[in-house]
């Protein structure tokens, strides 16, 4: 295995001079470090990272923890924290808790082990790798999601507003009977979006009817389960907001097979985008998020905190919007056989 002592010989320099050019300091006489780099590409020398950090006791490495791989949420978020880690000299390791807090934990060891520079996670609804990461002071960021008792910088949208808009939506086409599919109860997305559908329906004058509401696990399954359960009532709801984007695909599946069609029998909007939103017939009307620029903020927030530990923690909330397609089309616009 090649050393910095055989880029030493072959550029003719010492171990320290090849130590400092790698580093990426600049008081090193530019042809010298030519020299260095020239070596390095001939011998295809590759730094000893296990030595190296047991010198800067952490490695340059940032973990992000997300609670679902398969949802298409977290793609665009990954890619903006990893454009915001290249940009500071860091990598990007991909971890999936699958909504599992045995996972969760699993992974906060391993970032504790392999002493990685910081975590941006989404967490489970225990949030047991959380609290492992507090009590190591970890360099931390939440995202998506908000942990009680864990004081962290924080990246949020605004769940409860988005929530109410989509509603409110429905509620300005001439719908009612409203019900909603939300998340588990001990997640705050879940209870921040319930939270908004109330809100809107308490602003519409419209009473809240516990039945219409369905509690699901975030995914397509939960989604498609709670959506029968929902057809099954004797008098079924003639509108429908889901709170994410993979229980909204669960629901228009379960629509599908069962011949109900939306709007025409049951108007619908979805919480988060999906990429493929604009393109079914009929188009998905949904509430998008920011989600590049979750990821990008939370990436500066990690940054900032691997240089100032000691700040006190803040937390960024931002907007979601509103896209209106034909899944919601008002009520006296539907078409009945």
């Amino acid at each position: 295995m090649t050393t910095i002592y055989d880029v030493a010989r072959r550029s003719g320099v010492s171990p320290a001079t090849v130590s400092r050019v790698l580093s990426g300091r600049r008081n090193v006489d530019p042809e010298l470090s030519e020299k260095v780099r020239a070596a390095v590409a001939e011998l295809g020398y590759r730094p000893n990272g296990v030595a190296r950090n047991l010198r800067r006791a952490s490695t340059n490495l940032w973990a992000v923890v997300i609670s679902d791989i398969e949802n298409p949420f977290f793609t665009s978020l990954v890619r903006g924290l990893e454009d915001v880690a290249q940009t500071e000299g860091y990598h990007v390791v991909l971890c999936n808790s699958d909504e599992d807090p045995a996972k969760e934990a699993a992974y906060a060891g391993a970032v504790l082990t392999e002493q990685m520079a910081g975590v941006v996670i989404s967490p489970t609804s225990t949030a047991e790798g959380v609290q492992q990461l507090a009590d190591a002071k970890t360099p931390m960021v939440l995202i998506d999601r908000r942990v009680e008792g864990v004081e962290a910088d924080t990246v949020l949208v605004d769940n409860e507003h988005g929530a109410a808009e989509g509603v409110k939506h429905l509620i300005d086409g001439g719908y009612s009977r409203i019900a909603c599919i939300t998340g588990p109860r001990r997640v705050s997305t879940a209870m921040d979006r319930l939270a908004g559908y109330r809100a809107a329906l308490r602003a519409g004058g419209i009473r809240y009817d516990k039945d219409l509401v369905r509690h699901a696990d975030f995914r397509e399954a939960g989604g498609y389960a709670a959506m029968e359960s929902l057809l099954e009532l004797p008098e079924p709801p003639e509108a429908l907001f889901v709170t994410n984007n993979l229980m909204t695909v669960g629901a228009l599946e379960c629509l599908a097979k069962k011949g109900v069609r939306a709007p025409d029998d049951i108007a619908v909007v979805g919480f988060d985008d999906i990429p493929w939103a604009d393109l079914v017939v009929p188009s998905l009307t949904t509430v998008a998020q920011p989600t590049y620029e979750l990821g990008r903020t939370a990436g500066l927030l990690l940054k900032d905190r691997i240089a100032a530990p000691g700040r006190p923690p803040s937390t960024v909330t931002l907007r979601t919007e509103l896209h209106i397609r034909a899944t919601s089309a008002p009520k006296n616009s539907r078409k009945k056989n």
